[in-house]
């Protein structure tokens, strides 16, 4: 064990999506991964049952460590919700967001003590990057539009697919890529300030687009009969546009949190 920690290499590493990793090692095939990358086999079947059976289901991720004669060990996982995560279910809540679901990977025990801290009653665990596929689809259909938060590369298929996708700071490449919306830092409450900051946003460019509407309208309506001039038309239109930039400039005022900009 110790020379193969200090000289062995790992030879035709191959991931597979959604189970793990596997590679040779001195000639034997090493496989690390979920308890689903183990299925099938008449070995591992008996030392999964040796490990889990009878047991209670552990807190975190378990993730097997084995090879095709039998599964040497497991690793127990668990992920550390980030500190601001209550705080920002709380805000997306105070803006008007009453559905929220949590996607995970993780079984059912983790899923649900993640969701239970944080605040999210809707929780479905133990997703691959299909199933996520699957229920942003759905989700999409009962609900008009979603917007889907994540970081990692089992997220980019749903991050592509829901109304807007929001990836987190560093995230996979895939993940940055696909979303439609990259906040540059870890700081979840950056997700509700941007909820905010957009509406604000569309509601600031339907003023614009009813104050144009209605000067030019008017300005129309006064040539038809007459009373339009060249410099009314300099006016209506240069004024205008002044009016739509300074207006489009009460973005950058207070009222929107600072982490929003």
């Amino acid at each position: 064990m110790a020379k193969a920690a200090r000289g062995t290499l790992a030879r035709t590493f191959t991931a597979v999506e959604g189970g793990g990793v596997y590679a040779e090692v001195e000639g034997e095939r090493v496989y690390v991964g979920n308890p689903g990358l183990f299925e099938g086999k008449d070995p591992w079947r008996e030392d999964i049952e040796r490990l889990f059976g009878g047991a209670e289901a552990p807190a975190g991720t378990v993730v097997l460590v084995g090879t095709d004669s039998g599964i040497a060990g497991a690793v127990e996982l668990a992920d550390q919700l980030r500190s601001h995560a209550p705080e920002t279910v709380r805000a997306l809540r105070g803006l008007g967001i009453a559905h929220l679901v949590l996607l995970t990977g993780d079984n059912a025990e983790a899923a649900r003590a993640a969701g239970n801290a944080v605040g999210i009653d809707e929780v479905a665990h133990g997703l691959l990057p299909e199933d996520k596929l699957a229920r942003v689809r759905e989700l999409v259909a009962s609900h008009g539009s979603v917007a889907m938060v994540g970081d990692g590369v089992n997220d980019a298929p749903a991050l592509a697919l829901a109304t807007v996708g929001v990836a987190m700071a560093a995230g996979s490449p895939a993940a940055m890529e696909t979303a439609d919306v990259a906040l540059l830092t870890g700081d979840l409450r950056k997700i509700p300030s941007a909820v905010a900051l957009g509406r604000r946003m569309v509601a600031v460019v339907r003023q614009n687009v009813a104050v144009s509407i209605a000067i030019k309208a008017a300005f129309l309506g006064m040539a038809v009969a007459g009373y339009a001039t060249l410099w009314m038309a300099v006016l209506a239109d240069m004024g205008t546009t002044l009016l739509v930039i300074f207006n489009g400039l009460r973005i950058l005022t207070p009222g929107i949190p600072l982490s929003a900009r």
